[in-house]
């Protein structure tokens, strides 16, 4: 399974975003799919979950209530929309996968799939 995301850019504080991840599997239904992000000297640290089926989404308490997690499994696609985007939301931003995966799982350790990385930069 290979993962492809886009969508990042630099925007001001306050600004939006959507990345995107479109996988290349016949069973992406089944996969979980999360987001992870890693900023310049830090770890990479969990962003967002979401279940199977798009109707459950978890998200780290840094970003809830500005970013939404979905999924479409007929375009086998996970998007991450952002709004009033912070400077400390600058990172590159991963989409991870598990095929069958469990749903809130935070290691990154845990997932077999990942993107390339996406740039996010947020200037103040």
């Amino acid at each position: 399974v290979q993962l492809q995301a886009c969508g990042g850019g630099s925007v001001q504080a306050g600004g939006s975003l959507k990345l995107s991840c479109v996988a290349s599997s016949r069973t992406f239904s089944r996969t979980a799919m999360v987001w992870f992000r890693q900023a310049p000297g830090k770890e990479r640290e969990f962003v967002a979950d979401i279940s199977w089926r798009g109707d459950d989404q978890y998200y780290a308490d840094s970003v809830k209530g500005r970013f939404t997690i979905s999924r479409d499994n007929v375009k086998s696609t996970v998007t991450l929309q952002m709004i009033d985007l912070k400077s400390e939301d600058t990172a590159v931003y991963y989409c991870a996968g598990k095929d069958q995966g469990s749903y809130i799982v935070l290691s990154l350790t845990y997932y077999d799939y990942w993107g390339q990385g996406t740039q996010v930069t947020v200037s103040s």
